[in-house]
């Protein structure tokens, strides 16, 4: 990404971006989306959530697995990638959800299986329970962050003093072109991904648009009261976590389990917080268990 440019452009960009026959441009109320569809069109349909901070990118070798037998459905959230909110972005767990029900309503499908990583887990959780939007058949949560921050307190204001002043997100990339901060908050996610995942994380921390909707997404973010969603889940989930995820706390999903009556922990040994891009095989074979049966509440180790 060129310097002083402030946000991606597909033409230059996006030369590179993973599985980029599959990227479709699309318009909502909302947002003018990027999103990759892939797979057969009487398939059904699976939507793919990316969590804060990430991009469709973040599904790259999960979609080929998938598209096979689905119509795989990966956007970039609002405010993330090359995904632009139409006016002022609202960027919180109910704005999410408003923006993905438009999307679906413009696919004209309802996905059968919802997939979500991080805060994309939530935002699954969270649409599957929404009135509004058709109930899928499963969600699948992979790291899912469904309790507040540690330190909320401190961290939720430093994140809207951060959204609020103009410079920050552009400081922010800047220095994630001319420093190791890039480098180091990949580490940080404990997860030892390919050499493209990593310059494509570069290049998305060193736009200030991109930055931004992150800033924008932490700082809207609330789940103080999630615990009910999670209570009208109208069916049992399955949640994936890795025991050496450092970013999200594996109490995420073992509190979640306990709150959606009969749903099922799977526990990876390693993997990190971006498990899915490590451990694709894996995260997908997890998947075909967690929907051709009903298992009994608790925990597997994997």
């Amino acid at each position: 990404m060129s310097l002083g440019r402030d946000r991606l452009d597909w033409a230059t960009d996006g030369l590179h971006w993973p599985n980029r026959s599959a990227s479709r441009f699309l318009k909502t109320t909302s947002c003018d989306w990027h999103v990759q569809i892939s797979g057969p069109e009487d398939a059904p349909v699976i939507l793919l959530l990316h969590g804060t901070g990430a991009a469709s990118h973040s599904w790259r070798h999960i979609l080929p697995l998938l598209s096979t037998r689905f119509r795989v459905v990966a956007p970039d959230l609002p405010g993330h990638g090359f995904t632009r909110p139409r006016a002022e972005a609202d960027l919180s767990l109910p704005g999410m959800v408003q923006a993905l029900t438009e999307l679906l309503s413009q696919l004209d499908r309802c996905p059968a299986v919802i997939l979500g990583h991080s805060a994309g887990a939530a935002i699954a959780v969270t649409l599957a329970a929404s009135k509004a939007s058709a109930v899928p058949r499963h969600v699948i949560g992979i790291n899912g962050a469904f309790l507040p921050i540690r330190g909320n307190a401190l961290f939720s204001p430093l994140a809207k003093a951060l959204f609020a002043n103009p410079f920050s997100a552009s400081m922010f990339s800047l220095m994630s072109r001319v420093t190791p901060l890039g480098g180091n908050l990949l580490t940080a996610t404990g997860s030892p991904i390919d050499e493209q995942g990593k310059a494509i994380y570069r290049m998305l921390l060193a736009s200030p648009a991109h930055v931004r909707g992150a800033l924008g997404m932490m700082a809207a973010w609330d789940l103080s009261r999630f615990d009910a969603t999670l209570q009208r889940l109208p069916f049992p989930m399955t949640l994936i976590a890795a025991k050496d995820d450092p970013m999200v706390p594996i109490e995420n999903s073992t509190h979640a389990v306990r709150q959606a009556t009969g749903s099922r922990l799977v526990l990876a040994d390693r993997g990190g917080h971006l498990l899915h891009e490590c451990r694709p095989d894996d995260v997908v074979r997890w998947l075909d268990e967690a929907i051709a049966e009903k298992r009994p509440e608790g925990a597997d180790a994997a």
